[in-house]
């Protein structure tokens, strides 16, 4: 009997461990940057498939490593004690934060994109289309209080959060090594529901908007470098240290 038990212990800490490794993952979020689309102390489920077969798209919710595009430090998992082992354990199994530097933002460019801010109405422009972001971004945020244009590089993603005010996102990184772009390699996988707490369960979808942004060939946008012009007095922008997640 003990045997048996044993056994079907052990399998079904394989079947987990199998599940997290190559399926999907839970995430604890724990800043607002995503908020209202995912607030504070909310689990989402993260497909580890669908990256596998396809890279993202825009508009897609994406949990990401931040080393080296959103933060210098490296992982920590490689630390030795038993607290960082409980937290590590608790963290897989998306009822912690995660002890390595996770973000989870939207995908606004793809490479070869060019996204700029802000049009004459003070709109987001991603190959010279404007989003229409009022159904995802957070009440009251502008699309950006930071004027930038950047052309994504190959094998880089641009991401903000929907929270724009507080959110510490690509825009923030524009004067970083990375120039604020995250790999395509470090995506962890692709945020498709929450799932804690329960009467906040729901699929996490694409935005309409982003559906009439064409690649950036058809549009005729020029391959220039770079560039970002910071407007004053925003303090969610300027402040410095460890991005918020």
């Amino acid at each position: 009997m003990w045997l048996e038990l044993g056994l079907a212990a052990l399998a079904a800490v394989v079947v987990a461990l199998v599940v997290r490794t190559f399926l999907v993952q839970a995430f604890y979020i724990p800043s607002g940057s995503m908020q209202n689309t995912v607030a504070i102390g909310e689990r989402v489920i993260v497909d580890k498939v669908t990256y596998r077969f396809r890279e993202p798209r825009r508009g897609e919710i994406v949990v990401f490593i931040g080393v080296d595009s959103f933060t210098p430090e490296g992982p920590t998992k490689a630390a030795s004690g038993p607290t960082v082992r409980l937290r590590a354990v608790l963290a897989d199994l998306g009822v912690a934060p995660s002890v390595d530097p996770d973000f989870i933002k939207r995908v606004i460019g793809l490479p070869g994109d060019r996204v700029a801010c802000c049009d004459s109405s003070g709109r987001v422009t991603v190959n010279g289309t404007p989003l229409q972001e009022a159904g995802y971004l957070y009440p009251g945020d502008a699309p950006s209080a930071l004027r930038f244009s950047v052309l994504v590089p190959p094998g880089k993603l641009w991401v903000m959060g929907d929270h724009r005010a507080v959110s510490q996102d690509s825009r923030a990184h524009l004067g970083d090594p990375g120039g604020g772009f995250v790999p395509i390699d470090r995506v962890v996988g692709r945020a498709f529901a929450t799932v804690w707490p329960p009467q906040r369960g729901r699929l996490l979808g694409t935005p309409a908007t982003f559906a009439s942004v064409h690649a950036a060939w058809a549009c005729g946008v020029p391959g220039v470098a770079p560039t970002a012009a910071v407007v004053a007095g925003n303090p969610g922008l300027a402040a410095s240290g460890r991005p918020a997640r």
